[in-house]
């Protein structure tokens, strides 16, 4: 049976210029490979060793291992992002709204989980006027609708109340929905849209045993705790909040390199189960 690799993309395996964390001399930077163009201007990268370690796990066939990209973008987003290596068969987006299978939304999956959503939290609405109210247009860039089933701020991260989001995630545990903070964007999402449900759905279709995880978010923690094993980077939610479990590597590596060194452990990992 192949080992199912589902991997959290930003700040995970792909990295804006912000979020590099450079910190060696400029002569000794690693080499890195442009993953997203938007509007014209480079916006996410790997090490091209990353990008080469992503290429050989996809390259080890169907039968051994299925790579599925795992976000909380939009289709629209996702899309931007060109990986190296083979186009993975399954993609899940929008936090596990979407199943997209060879690059289309599965409609079935899509209407389970709204139906989902439906019985068991608060609508949208009620979420996205609560921050409309609550949030001030003085840190406030953005405010963002996600395929109609979460809605998220794009914020001045200096200028914001540590506050003001501690008390949004009071009132909105209170609805069923959770809150993370992502560099310059603060996420409401309802609980039971989650990834790990979707990469459970990936896991029955391909007979996948074994699965493997990474991701660096509080939207990732379920995704990591649903898997056989986990990694997370030195960066991040997880990281600032110390979050292990017993299945789960924290790793010291930070920024860009971490990509690198979790794409490391799961090719690892593949090739052991498979030796």
């Amino acid at each position: 049976m192949p080992v199912l690799v589902a991997s959290d993309l930003d700040r995970t395996l792909i990295y804006s210029s912000a979020a590099l964390a450079l910190t060696m001399p400029d002569a000794r930077a690693p080499r890195l490979l442009c993953v997203e163009v938007h509007e014209s201007r480079p916006l996410s990268f790997m090490t091209e060793t990353a990008a080469g370690l992503l290429t050989e796990l996809g390259g080890l066939g169907a039968d051994t291992a299925v790579f599925v990209p795992t976000t909380t973008r939009t289709r629209k987003q996702y899309q931007r992002i060109s990986l190296p290596g083979p186009q993975p068969r399954y993609a899940i987006c929008a936090n596990g709204g979407h199943l997209l299978v060879d690059g289309t939304t599965d409609e079935d999956w899509h209407a389970g989980v709204q139906s989902r959503l439906a019985a068991e939290c608060a609508p949208l609405e009620e979420v996205r006027q609560y921050l409309a109210d609550s949030a001030d247009p003085a840190w406030v860039r953005k405010h963002r609708v996600a395929e109609d089933l979460f809605a998220y701020l794009v914020v001045e991260r200096e200028l914001l109340p540590a506050e003001w989001v501690k008390e949004l995630a009071v009132w909105a545990e209170d609805r069923g929905w959770t809150v993370s903070l992502q560099g310059r964007k603060i996420y409401a999402v309802p609980k039971p849209l989650t990834k790990s449900a979707a990469m459970r759905e990936v896991a029955r279709r391909t007979g996948a045993t074994l699965t493997l995880a990474a991701g660096d978010s509080l939207l990732d923690a379920d995704l990591l705790l649903a898997a056989d094993r986990g990694w997370r980077p030195g960066h991040g939610e997880l990281a600032d909040e110390t979050w292990t479990a017993p299945n789960i590597t924290a790793l010291p590596e930070r920024g860009v390199l971490a990509g690198e060194r979790i794409l490391q452990e799961l090719l690892r990992v593949t090739r052991t189960d498979f030796a």
